[in-house]
Parts: C-alpha cells; sequence; structure tokens
C-alpha cells in the first residue's frame, strides 16, 4: 500500500501539472504509471475511445455479490495559482483549485491497498475527466463506459472541504449539493444613437429589466422550505457611451437542491425572458444547460451503512452537515446508481474552493484513504 510519504509526492506531482476538463492527457499517463506499480492478479482497465482521458480500473472480488465503484475527478480549472507553493502549478492560468488532485491521490492510496488486499466484492475505481465544465460522468456513462463486468452497483464518491478540520468526513441523508443549470441569453434589439431613442430598441433596458425581475423567481414561486439560486454572473453590452445598444448577452446559474424545483425555476425564467422581450420588441435567444449537474443526492440504503460505520470507526472523526448549493457532476451518477458522496475536510479555512490560493492540509489524504478503504471493507462484509 501506498505509503504517506508516496501519497504526498504524488498529490504534490498531481497538483504542479493540472490539466483542463478533457485534455487531462498527462494526468492519464501519470495515473497508469501509478498504478501499473501495483500487483496486477485481480487488476483490469477500461477505457473508451469517446471520452480517452477516462480511466475505469477494476479489481476482481475473492467472493463477490456486487460491484461497487468509487468515482474520483481528474480536472483542473483555468485560475493562475497565486498560493506561492515549491509545488505550484507549473501550467499558466490553470490550478488545482478544487481539490481534485487530493481526490485522486486518496483513490489511487485506496486502489493500491486492494490491489494488494484482494476485496470480496468487485470494486471499481473511476477516474473522470472534466467535472468542472463538460459533464465527464454524463459523457461517460452515455458512452457506454459502464457495462459488464463495469457496471456497478452502489457508487461513492468524496469531495475536499476547506472549511472542515483536515480528514474529518461529514456527510448527510438525502440531497448533499444542489444541482445546476447555466443560464445563456441574448437580447437582440435595435442600435441608434443616444439622442434619438425613439428610432432604436435599447437591448440594454430590456437586459436590465430581466435581471431586475429575474430575481422574484425564488422569491415568489420556489417553497421558502426548498430554496434556491438565481444568479447573473455576467452582462456585456454596448461599445460607447453615445450609443444605444442592439444587443445584451446575459450568463449565469440556476441552483436548486430538487430537480422539480430545477425545472419550476427554469419555467419561470424562461417566461420573464420572453415577456421583457415582447415588451421592449427584442428577439431572443436563451439557453439552458444542466447537462450532468443534477442534484446529488444520497440514496437512504447506503448512506445508512456509511454513516453507521463513520460515526463508530475508530480514528474517525464524522459530522452530518446541512447541504450545500454547490454543484458536482456526481449527482448524474447518483441519479442512476445507489449510491453516497461525503466531504473530506482539508483546513484551509482563509480560501474558499476555486481559490487562487487554496492550500489543503496534506494530512487529510492519509485519513481520507483510511476512512474510505475502512468504510469499503465493512461495507463488503454487509
Amino acid at each position: 500500500m501506498l505509503s504517506d510519504e508516496q501519497l504526498i509526492k504524488i498529490r504534490r506531482h498531481l497538483h504542479a501539472n493540472p490539466e483542463i476538463g478533457m485534455q487531462e492527457v498527462k494526468t492519464h499517463q501519470f495515473l497508469l504509471e501509478q498504478i501499473a506499480k501495483f500487483p496486477q492478479e485481480n487488476l483490469t482497465i477500461e477505457t473508451i475511445s469517446e471520452i480517452p482521458t477516462a480511466l475505469l480500473v477494476r479489481i476482481a472480488g475473492s467472493d463477490p455479490k456486487r460491484t461497487i465503484a468509487l468515482r474520483t475527478d481528474m480536472d483542473a480549472l483555468p485560475i493562475q495559482e497565486e498560493t506561492g507553493l515549491d509545488f505550484a502549478s507549473k501550467n499558466d492560468h490553470v490550478m488545482h483549485a478544487c481539490g481534485h488532485d487530493i481526490h485522486m491521490t486518496v483513490a489511487l492510496g485506496i486502489l493500491s491497498y486492494f490491489a494488494e488486499h484482494q476485496p470480496k466484492d468487485n470494486l471499481l475505481v473511476f477516474f473522470q475527466p472534466a467535472e468542472e465544465n463538460e459533464f465527464g460522468g454524463k459523457r461517460f456513462y452515455d458512452a457506454g463506459g459502464f457495462q459488464g463486468e463495469y457496471l456497478p452497483d452502489e457508487f461513492y464518491a468524496l469531495h475536499v472541504n476547506p472549511q472542515l478540520p483536515a480528514g474529518q468526513i461529514a456527510s448527510r441523508k438525502g440531497t448533499l449539493f444542489a444541482g445546476s443549470n447555466e443560464l445563456r441569453i441574448s437580447f437582440i434589439g435595435k442600435s441608434g444613437h443616444a439622442a434619438y431613442p425613439q428610432n432604436a430598441k435599447d437591448s440594454i433596458v430590456a437586459a436590465a429589466n430581466f435581471v431586475t425581475n429575474v430575481q422574484t423567481v425564488v422569491s415568489r414561486n420556489v417553497d421558502p422550505i426548498e430554496g434556491g439560486v438565481v444568479t447573473i454572473g455576467k452582462f456585456n453590452a454596448g461599445k460607447a457611451m453615445n450609443i444605444i445598444a442592439g444587443k445584451a448577452d446575459i450568463e449565469g446559474t440556476i441552483r436548486s437542491f430538487t430537480q422539480s424545483g430545477m425545472e419550476i425555476m427554469t419555467k419561470h425564467i424562461r417566461m420573464i425572458a420572453e415577456g421583457i422581450a415582447g415588451a421592449f420588441g427584442q428577439e431572443l435567444k436563451i439557453n439552458f444547460r444542466q447537462g450532468g449537474y443534477m442534484p446529488v443526492v444520497n440514496d437512504e440504503r447506503t448512506t445508512n451503512f456509511f454513516i453507521d460505520y463513520m460515526k463508530n470507526a475508530d480514528g474517525v472523526d464524522f459530522k452530518i452537515v446541512q447541504p450545500a448549493m454547490i454543484a458536482e457532476d456526481f449527482g448524474f451518477l447518483s441519479n442512476q446508481f445507489e449510491g453516497t458522496m461525503c466531504w473530506l475536510g482539508v483546513n484551509d479555512p482563509k480560501h474558499s474552493l476555486h481559490s487562487d490560493h487554496l492550500n489543503p492540509d496534506e494530512s487529510a489524504i492519509t485519513r481520507g484513504v483510511e476512512a474510505i478503504k475502512g468504510f469499503l471493507i465493512a461495507r463488503m462484509q454487509k
């Protein structure tokens, strides 16, 4: 099994060499090199040409009743790292600012153990590309990656949390993370001279009305107990102060803890946009893109096993947490298979996920390996 020192060395290599989603070529090769060092007797690897950077590693069980899968993501973010670490990213404007380097390292640690100690059940470890932007889990599923010997009965995953103590495991029954839907809207009117507004169709006025009115979607259409978020993060319009803009482009995100809530919010956003476009004489282009970002809903049966183990296991610091509005494309896989996701604390409370200064506490790696490894062993006895 990989030692603490080996795990940290692996993590630092991954951190220094991040790659954007669907471009994880060197990451893919490095993972293959590490896996090749493990005992190969019960180990096989599945790849598919449609998603070339993905890896699905299988260890055959000694007396299998089920196939248990563990998912880890591989991709980094388009962020310029500012940590000043000796092993900071070597790639300009690319950084593991969401902890996927930690995730991969924990997965390799678990894989190294079960390669040496054959599991009772079949075990899959899915190294998934493109979690951040291209719905890698859904794409692998849609391409037929999970079938035959590589079809899981249960799926598990973890995500680092800088606000929790290093090594702490945290989860809950039901919804853990929200679903997310990308929103892109263009109002297209008619440009003109600022002195003659009657001859133009002002797209900024239309778009500004939309931004204001869309804030009522949650407050007046979503159950307050359920909650939701509509955030407009990008607004582009106009070329000069004395020209009426003939086009305005808006981008934002919609988040809900339930798929039904997402559908309600999407419906009302579309209604508002269409009404404003009609009132201000605008052509409307509107696009919603949810892809794989469905809510992460922890299955009741598997989560009962997970929480019971973590609460009672020696050396595991476990906490029940409230749901979070972040989105994770494991939501798609948890919608297809029974399974559970959890947080792994990495103790960097000054910095959030996606921060250019994020610096996880590496002591969390071994504790994460031990906690998840222990759970998998216990689960295989049930």
